[in-house]
């Protein structure tokens, strides 16, 4: 298994990342901020000017087989790309209902039903991610995904949300931010 890397978003009034919006999908709001900045640690919510900080690993994969883990491999490309100039974080919670069904019921309705790896291969490699895992430790959101892409694949990365939220696995989202960044100058 690979090493577990620790992760932080931190929303503040400065950061390496300008928001461009934060929009509320599902749930309880976060704050609004002027910018967030990943670090790969994970920081103290208490730090000078900080408005809030969430939390991730990543984990051992879930939900894919080996055919599927090679075939994403094979053409993820790697986060921090130079030319990616635009990114989102959206944290997502999953319903109890979700964390109350069995392994195989949740592998069925995450790719059996709503195809999400087979779906998501079209965009890489145009459009980098990174899922984090937070529910373990905690956090108020399950997952925070991290998407990077070039400028001009904003519609398609549009495209890839809008078609991730029409699948039967996003009935059991109960929280979801979407919050769109830009690089900071």
């Amino acid at each position: 298994m690979a090493a577990i890397i620790p992760v932080s978003f931190v929303g503040a009034e400065t950061g390496s990342y300008r928001v461009l919006r934060m929009n509320t999908v599902l749930g309880a709001p976060l704050a609004a901020v002027a910018a967030v900045t990943p670090h790969p640690s994970h920081l103290p919510d208490s730090a000078p000017g900080v408005t809030w900080v969430l939390r991730g690993t990543n984990s051992a994969v879930r939900y894919v087989e080996r055919a599927e883990a090679q075939a994403l491999a094979a053409v993820q490309p790697a986060i921090g790309r130079p030319n990616c100039s635009h990114a989102a974080l959206i944290p997502i919670r999953k319903s109890d209902a979700w964390w109350n069904l069995t392994q195989d019921e949740r592998r069925a309705i995450f790719e059996a039903r709503s195809n999400h790896i087979a779906s998501c291969l079209k965009y890489l490699p145009a459009i980098a991610r990174r899922l984090h895992h937070s529910r373990e430790l905690g956090e108020p959101f399950d997952f925070l995904t991290w998407f990077e892409y070039e400028a001009q694949h904003a519609q398609l990365f549009e495209e890839l949300v809008q078609m991730l939220r029409a699948t039967e696995e996003w009935n059991y989202v109960d929280g979801e931010i979407d919050i769109r960044l830009v690089k900071s100058v």
